[in-house]
């Protein structure tokens, strides 16, 4: 346990300089609170930009607080995402391209702990991100729109929160088993390009990982089936910590590729 949090200290040390605890958190709230602000003032915007054709009309649509929290996430499930799985993506293999990696083999520390150490780090980040990122959105959501009830709202937060570490450790494996390159491309296509299977055919099956943030905002709007959702919570959890183990392996495997 002490190497695992000797460990943990220098992966939040390196966090804090490089200052992922500030601006991916900033990213998170930046687009949490676009979506209320700008749907809200839009008509505003359009008159302020002008030259519109003459007689032009358009009615907004009536929108309610959780169709603002659904907007929110779907800019998190693209950019902020994307920002997330670019920051730590090169975690392990570029410590193991620039050598840092065999200053931290060649003592006694289980491959366990080290892997561990940067999920911790890698959710603890994102955990930061979407409390951000849901509070700018419920915020403008409550001024402009109106209000949640917070016990749905805690759910959408912690169901959102599970898939997180799911992308998380889709992430790590990634950055574990292969090159910085090769890794980067997997998780985006695993990560994003689930969400496209899901979007285009997802209607076929009502259990996955890819649709719990869909999940977390029918939560609030009261709409979702249990056992669909308790039974996609399931399956994220088992296949996160599979995603884990087979890191842990990965790392191991390709110990012999660090640079000396």
């Amino acid at each position: 346990m002490s190497e695992f949090n000797v460990l943990l200290q220098k992966e939040f040390r390196e966090a804090w300089r490089s200052w992922k605890f500030l601006w991916i958190p900033l990213v998170f709230a930046l687009f949490g609170m676009s979506d209320p602000l700008t749907n809200y003032y839009m008509m505003d915007i359009l008159n302020a930009v002008g030259n519109l054709p003459e007689g032009f009309d358009i009615t907004m649509p009536n929108l309610v607080p959780a169709d603002l929290l659904q907007a929110s996430i779907g800019q998190f499930q693209l950019i902020g995402l994307l920002v997330l799985i670019a920051s730590f993506v090169g975690s392990i293999s570029k410590e193991r391209a620039n050598g840092m990696a065999t200053l931290l083999y060649i003592r006694p520390i289980s491959f366990a702990s080290y892997f561990m150490s940067k999920y911790v780090v890698m959710s603890a980040v994102g955990l930061v991100s979407i409390a951000a990122g849901f509070t700018a959105s419920v915020y403008y959501t409550f001024i402009l729109y109106g209000k949640f009830e917070v016990t749905m709202l805690l759910a959408a937060f912690a169901t959102y929160f599970v898939w997180l570490l799911f992308v998380s450790a889709i992430t790590l494996l990634m950055s574990a088993a292969f090159k910085t390159g090769v890794a980067t491309a997997g998780a985006f296509i695993i990560i994003f390009g689930g969400q496209i299977v899901d979007a285009i055919v997802g209607v076929f099956w009502t259990v996955s990982p890819w649709k719990l943030p869909v999940y977390g905002v029918q939560l609030i709007r009261g709409t979702m089936e249990m056992p669909d959702y308790w039974w996609s919570m399931a399956l994220t959890v088992v296949l996160l910590l599979i995603f884990i183990v087979i890191g842990i392996y990965a790392m191991k495997k390709n110990a012999a590729m660090a640079k000396i």
